[in-house]
């Protein structure tokens, strides 16, 4: 009996051990709070990884995505300047094309109005032939004309060579040049064809009422032509039967 007290007194005595009182807890509400937890410490550890890359300046989907946006807008640049540059291409050849007309009618018409001068220099001069009575076959130069060329040392040469009458034979002969130049100080006489030339067809004339002559000859690039006198000779002659002397300026 006195052992049942004994043990009595030690389970609810002063020297009893503590005893904490718990309210009961079912598992499953245990382990949701295990889980919310868990939760809460992954969203925590979450915010906190991307709040550092967005401080840093590291957040990859958003770097990924202005990266596509400003490639997106080279692309837009690229394309717009494409049909730019096509575009002023365009115009470009437009304007070449415009020009190259606009200069090939300057010049067409540049030719016409030479031609509409030079022919209406032939009807005063063949209206006023008309008027003259000379000598029967009387050859004659008209219009002799010699001017430098661009390039230096050369020069053309303009005439109109008429046979005046009213039974005239058909002429056959050659034109020679006599030069008289000046290189430096020192002076010299060129006469043109030189013999056995391999030009000297150019020099050539058959007509009978008419022919218009023009052409060029070249000269030392140094070498100034002072005056040429111009020889007409029919075939078979020895002697021109018409000389003529002009200045060049």
């Amino acid at each position: 009996m006195v052992q049942f007290f004994r043990t009595l007194q030690r389970k609810f005595g002063i020297s009893a051990p503590r005893v904490a009182v718990r309210a009961h807890v079912a598992w499953y509400w245990r382990w949701l709070g295990y889980v919310s937890l868990g939760a809460l410490v992954v969203g925590v550890g979450w915010g906190t990884y991307d709040f550092g890359m967005e401080f840093a300046g590291f957040r990859q989907s958003e770097a990924a995505r202005t990266r596509a946006k400003l490639e997106e807008e080279i692309r837009q640049r690229d394309a717009d300047n494409a049909e730019l540059r096509s575009q002023v291409t365009a115009v470009e050849r437009q304007m070449q094309i415009e020009r190259a007309t606009y200069g090939d009618l300057a010049r067409q018409v540049k030719v016409l109005t030479n031609e509409n001068a030079a022919l209406r220099e032939d009807l005063a001069f063949f209206q006023s032939l008309m008027t003259v009575s000379g000598k029967e076959g009387a050859l004659s130069v008209n219009r002799f004309r010699v001017q430098p060329e661009t390039l230096p040392g050369e020069y053309r040469y303009r005439l109109l060579l008429v046979q005046t009458g009213e039974r005239m034979k058909e002429f056959q002969g050659k034109l020679q040049f006599v030069l008289n130049l000046q290189q430096g100080d020192r002076k010299f006489v060129l006469t043109l064809p030189a013999d056995g030339a391999k030009d000297a067809n150019e020099y050539q004339v058959n007509f009978k009422f008419f022919q218009r002559v023009e052409g060029t000859f070249k000269v030392a690039p140094d070498a100034v032509v002072k005056s040429l006198q111009l020889r007409v000779f029919e075939n078979g002659s020895v002697a021109p039967k018409l000389t003529q002397s002009v200045s060049v300026s």
